[in-house]
């Protein structure tokens, strides 16, 4: 279908028919998409960056949490967040990132069969966030459970009223959790927002609780159906598991396909704040347009051969994490994870079949599997 619109229709005007809701723009080339992720200033974040929002008409976060902020207040709280992303200060966290990768994939390995999703990947970024968030042991499975279903669901026949829900259940949960903070500050991210200051004001409780919400929904959702695609592919492409097991490919090389293949956040989108010509369509004010991350990262123009599965191919370009002045901050951190795994997959793990239909997730934002079934062999 991308293959098709990128060569017939790149800059592509789509019609909704059945809702009262605005029609909007779907750019599939990987130039077209990079030219707008680049330019914050013809094109806002700022009434949404995913269609749920867009074609309501706006986002409530608008202003306060980072995803959605332009101008000079996302360029300052961008600031505030760097401090607890920056590598330096990741160093610690990774090295346990690495340690309970290791821990889970040998299990796995010890009980020959697992459910890769459930018992490996779930586990992984969602503790990693809730460390640097400072969330208790205790929440942390309640949290995943709302995390998975505020952007997407297993379950075809779910409404739409159940990740609302979910989505005010976080933000509820963290206005506790930060009014704790500012009691009782400690080592953790969600202490940084609550004790930062701008020009010498703090934040505001809903730049603390939107931009934890945003950590917790990012950090999570981008990692985990990342290692579960990446994976389902290994298995998939023998040859592509031989060269990783024997050191043929580079670890960071393959993370970089894997990102690229899996493609988790699948768009993202802007509002058009003045007339602009996109590849030889005008865009007016106020359309909305969406940035295909699943397309512009198999675009023809972009890769030699991007429907391979290849990991090694010369890494960098893709935009899972987005491009721009809205790149993912935690970028950095999301890349240390897939790596942990991988690593751990090579050094424990000789082999890995199926045993059961993998189960996709539900959403037109995210894409992955909520359940991946496999037997796995030790590696001598």
């Amino acid at each position: 279908m991308w293959r098709r619109f990128r060569s017939a229709s790149p800059v592509h005007w789509h019609e909704v028919t059945g809702r009262a809701v605005p029609g909007f723009w779907v750019l599939s080339r990987y130039r077209d998409v990079m030219e707008v992720y680049r330019d914050n200033k013809r094109f806002t974040s700022e009434y949404g960056n995913v269609l749920a929002t867009l074609l309501e008409g706006g986002d409530s976060a608008a202003g306060k949490m980072l995803a959605v902020t332009d101008g000079r207040r996302h360029r300052e709280l961008r600031n505030v967040m760097l401090k607890a992303f920056a590598p330096r200060v990741l160093q610690p966290v990774i090295a346990k990132v690495r340690e309970r990768t290791d821990e889970l994939v040998r299990a796995a390995v010890e009980a020959g069969d697992c459910d890769f999703a459930r018992d490996v990947a779930e586990h992984i970024p969602m503790a990693t966030v809730a460390d640097l968030l400072g969330v208790p042991a205790g929440d942390r499975e309640e949290l995943l459970v709302l995390t998975k279903e505020a952007l997407s669901t297993e379950d075809e026949g779910s409404c739409a009223q159940e990740a609302v829900v979910a989505r005010n259940e976080l933000l509820f949960y963290f206005a506790q959790l930060a009014a704790e903070r500012r009691k009782d500050p400690r080592d953790d991210v969600l202490s940084i927002l609550t004790t930062s200051t701008i020009n010498g004001e703090p934040l505001t409780e809903q730049e603390i609780i939107f931009n934890c919400y945003s950590i917790i929904i990012g950090g999570d959702e981008t990692s985990r159906l990342s290692m579960i695609s990446g994976v389902r592919a290994l298995m998939e492409h023998p040859e592509q598991w031989r060269r990783l097991r024997c050191g043929e490919v580079t670890v960071e090389g393959a993370v970089e396909e894997v990102l690229r293949w899996a493609s988790p956040a699948m768009h993202f989108g802007r509002r058009v704040r003045e007339d602009v010509e996109i590849g030889g369509q005008l865009l007016r004010a106020d359309d909305v347009v969406t940035l295909w991350n699943s397309s512009a990262n198999y675009d023809e123009d972009l890769l030699a051969e991007p429907a391979s599965f290849d990991l090694g191919r010369k890494p960098g370009k893709h935009v899972a994490f987005g491009y721009g002045p809205h790149f993912c901050p935690g970028a950095y951190l999301g890349r240390a994870e897939i790596a942990a795994m991988l690593c751990a997959l090579r050094t424990h793990v000789a082999n890995a079949v199926p045993n059961g239909p993998a189960r996709p997730i539900h959403s037109n934002f995210l894409h992955g599997y909520s359940s991946l079934p496999l037997s796995l062999s030790p590696a001598r």
